[in-house]
């Protein structure tokens, strides 16, 4: 096995990520479990909207040409003759001299081209007759929305990888597709490596630790929108690790270890690659933390090889797992938003690979502020727990001030809201 590792830049590291295809079959859900999943369809309008003439007011329907001579010192007399809510329909064409009582939302009742208004009518009651009167003329057409004049029949609403959101959902319901065709969630398998992890329920011992990796990158799967598969612990051992490798490949589109991938004498997963003869996109890269962080390739199907550390196994996820997850759920833009943003503390530490610091953000007086969540340690999991962006400091830099403009990969969409909103202003 050659084991000389050569780094390549970051974005190169991407990109071999971003090329790889594998293609995901569909699936046929129903309409209440489609939030945040990928149409694989297109959607086509099954009928007009609205689908007949309808009243956008609570007022009367009449043949305008009756009101042609109505003015203050002529008012024209109607016989209401009934009334109808939304839902309902007239029972009858109208007459010349005939109004219906009509609500917000109706059917324009057969004959009739107008609405008055209440506004504008004054009604009475006469021998147990309903009738309305009005002093001013009408126009046909006036105060009616027309059939499909918001949408004809057979028009593309929304085309195919448009995500569901709840007014894509509004949309299919509108139109009866209570049932929708949808890319399947990419399934991920998850391996966490190392003799010394100890489950989480289990006490301390001298020389092990917990395993958070595993219940980490299983929440960033959850938050990515994969299905993920937890497959246990794997000790350092090869010809177990490799046939629980191999058994697992059988069942997911993607599979992630972590740890594991440096080039120790514990460390396995060079070798089980060897073994599977995958294609090794990259083991190496030129960032912090997460150098390590290995990408290989075998019969359409990724595998990435995750730091041990915390941080570094979190940050690897996100810039190279979590935008190939979004290529499989065939996501328009599968990169995390980055915005500009100002450093909000000294970072002293030399930048000789780009760095990737786990960070906040904040607003303050109009601008956007980044500040580290913790200690700057691959090791370190204390700082993830405030987390919500990456701070970006390039190579090749001897530290940063506070105050120095950075870029800041948003890991929660929701953070940046606030940022567009203030650069709108």
């Amino acid at each position: 096995m050659n084991l000389h590792r050569k780094p390549i830049p970051v974005t190169q590291a991407i990109q071999r990520v971003m090329d790889s295809s594998h293609v995901l079959e569909t699936e046929i859900i129903d309409l209440e479990e489609a939030d945040n999943r990928i149409l694989a369809e297109d959607i086509v309008a099954a009928h007009a909207i609205p689908p007949f003439d309808k009243s956008p007011y609570d007022g009367f329907a009449i043949r305008a040409e009756d009101t042609c001579h109505a003015s203050k010192e002529n008012p024209v007399t109607f016989k209401v003759i009934e009334e109808i809510g939304a839902g309902h329909r007239a029972s009858r064409p109208i007459n010349s001299g005939e109004a219906v009582r009509i609500m917000t939302g109706a059917e324009i009742p057969e004959a009739a081209n107008c609405v008055a208004m209440f506004e504008i009518c004054q009604s009475f009651e006469q021998d147990g007759q309903a009738y309305m009167t009005i002093k001013r003329t009408m126009e046909n057409d006036q105060n009616i929305i027309k059939r499909a004049s918001e949408t004809a029949e057979g028009t593309l609403l929304t085309e195919k990888g448009t995500l569901v959101n709840p007014g894509v959902k509004a949309l299919l319901a509108t139109f009866g597709y209570a049932n929708v065709e949808v890319y399947k969630k990419p399934v991920v398998g998850v391996f966490a490596t190392g003799t010394e992890l100890l489950d989480i329920d289990q006490p301390l011992e001298p020389g092990k630790i917990r395993n958070s990796n595993a219940y980490m990158v299983l929440s960033q799967l959850k938050r990515s929108g994969a299905e993920a598969i937890y497959f246990g612990k794997l000790a350092d051992d090869f010809e177990s690790s490799y046939k629980a490798i191999t058994e697992a490949l059988k069942e997911v589109d993607v599979l992630i270890t972590t740890g594991g991938v440096s080039v120790g004498d514990y460390d396995l997963m060079p070798l089980i690659y060897e073994k599977l003869n995958a294609e090794v996109l990259f083991n190496k890269i030129a960032m912090r933390p997460g150098s390590v962080t290995t990408a290989a390739r075998i019969d359409g199907q990724m595998l990435f090889g995750l730091s041990g550390n915390p941080s570094a196994c979190y940050v690897g996820f996100e810039l190279y797992a979590y935008p190939y997850i979004q290529k499989l759920l065939k996501k328009g833009s599968p990169y995390h938003s980055v915005v500009d943003a100002y450093l909000g503390s000294d970072f002293g530490k030399p930048n000789p690979f780009t760095r990737f610091i786990r960070g906040f953000l904040s607003y303050e007086g109009g601008n956007v502020v980044v500040y580290p969540a913790g200690m700057d340690k691959s090791a370190v999991v204390t700082s993830l727990a405030r987390t919500n962006v990456l701070i970006v400091l390039k190579s090749g830099t001897r530290g940063y001030r506070k105050g120095e403009q950075v870029q800041a990969v948003l890991l929660e969409e929701d953070r940046g809201a606030k940022h567009f909103e203030l650069k709108g202003k």
